[in-house]
């Protein structure tokens, strides 16, 4: 059967990507709005990006109101800022939230309305030039054609999508994600981690999108935690950052699965960090799955070296699982009594987190039937 893929225009990656990504903004636009948080701010980052612009002698204006995960409110003052300042195109500086507002601050722009208009819709239509630049080696968002934005009047996590989403330019510089700290180096690795399972396993994958998810399984393994044990790692951090983008490649065009479709629902409810919640549904979640794709698991445990080609997928597959297991223990991933949920609370909102990750889509993509009863049972199976 046909496969589109789909990624960036043009990606520029490695030590200097930055400065060489500088050359290509004159002709983009006349003025820059950097989308950005208040810690891209503190940490100098930003000074790094608004240097490049003055050097070019490209004109810019700087929206830094995203305060953690982004919601319509954010991206409304974002757009807003957009229009009062006569930009016409875009720069996302930080992690997966700045990136993701960026986008759906283009999206308002061109189309109007509010977020929660274009929920379900196919977005493909011409927007403002946008450059991605991650400081984080996780979300992947500077590869795909998604945008998540919560609308604050349901607290429901909308997943937007659509090619005109996909930035045209991602700048993978490692410079930025050398003073990332141990809990968030920890949450975004485990995130581009699942994004490379579950895209493998998908339903959807396909034989582009393999031979990315499967390099990113193999760079994480093998650099998550150098990563998270020594930060200035200079070659670790580039190779998480190599192992978010593929990742983000990769699901870009295979899609997640049950992993991302439960996790969304806690991060909305319960205010957790996309990789944090992804990481607490882990080894639950692909216990769950594997049972329909325990060929697939096996394949990437040979892919990554833990399993060896003549074991069987079933040996293969539980080997996987360890490592992910062990991964997670390593890296000090809380659970939910640790982050501090409240386990009453989270007992009386299971029914509406299982119909909103079904609502989503995200978990019909599993190799596995499942329906809302199944969610709200592995929802329950995190306070065991």
């Amino acid at each position: 059967m046909a496969a589109s893929f789909m990624m960036p225009g043009k990606i520029i990656s490695g030590r200097g990507a930055l400065k060489a990504a500088g050359e290509l903004l004159p002709a983009v636009g006349k003025k820059a709005l950097i989308v950005t948080d208040p810690t891209m701010e503190k940490l100098g980052n930003l000074e790094k990006v608004t240097d490049i612009l003055d050097q070019k002698k490209i004109a810019y204006a700087v929206f830094s109101g995203i305060y953690g995960e982004p919601d319509d409110g954010m991206i409304k003052e974002g757009l807003l800022c957009y229009q009062k300042e006569n930009c016409d195109f875009l720069i996302g500086l930080g992690g997966g939230s700045p990136v993701d507002a960026m986008k759906a601050i283009a999206m308002l722009a061109v189309c109007g309305g509010n977020p929660i208009d274009y929920m379900g819709m196919n977005i493909d239509q011409p927007f403002p030039f946008m450059a991605a630049v991650p400081t984080t080696a996780g979300t992947g968002s500077e590869a795909t054609q998604f945008t998540i934005i919560t609308d604050r009047a349901t607290q429901v996590k909308m997943l937007l999508k659509g090619p005109s989403l996909i930035p045209d330019l991602a700048v993978i510089d490692p410079q930025f994600t050398m003073t990332v700290p141990p809990k968030i180096t920890a949450a975004t690795g485990i995130d581009a981690l699942t994004h490379a399972i579950e895209a493998y396993t998908s339903k959807k994958a396909q034989p582009l999108s393999d031979t990315f998810a499967l390099s990113a399984c193999r760079r994480i393994f093998d650099n998550l935690r150098t990563a998270w044990e020594q930060g200035d790692h200079e070659d670790a951090r580039i190779q998480m950052s190599l192992a978010a983008l593929e990742a983000g490649i990769a699901f870009n065009n295979s899609s997640v699965t049950l992993v991302h479709g439960m996790s969304r629902p806690i991060g909305a409810l319960f205010h957790v960090p996309h990789g944090i919640s992804n990481a607490m549904l882990l080894n639950i979640c692909l216990q769950y799955a594997a049972e329909g794709a325990r060929e697939r698991f096996g394949a990437i445990a040979v892919a990554c070296g833990f399993a060896g080609a003549e074991e069987t997928r079933d040996t293969a597959c539980e080997k996987l699982l360890s490592q992910v297991e062990m991964l997670l223990h390593d890296i000090e991933i809380p659970t939910l009594e640790e982050y501090g949920i409240d386990r009453d609370c989270f007992m009386e909102s299971v029914p509406k987190m299982a119909s909103d990750a079904m609502a989503s889509g995200s978990p019909s993509n599993t190799r596995r039937n499942l329906d809302a009863d199944a969610l709200e049972r592995l929802y329950r199976k995190l306070w065991q």
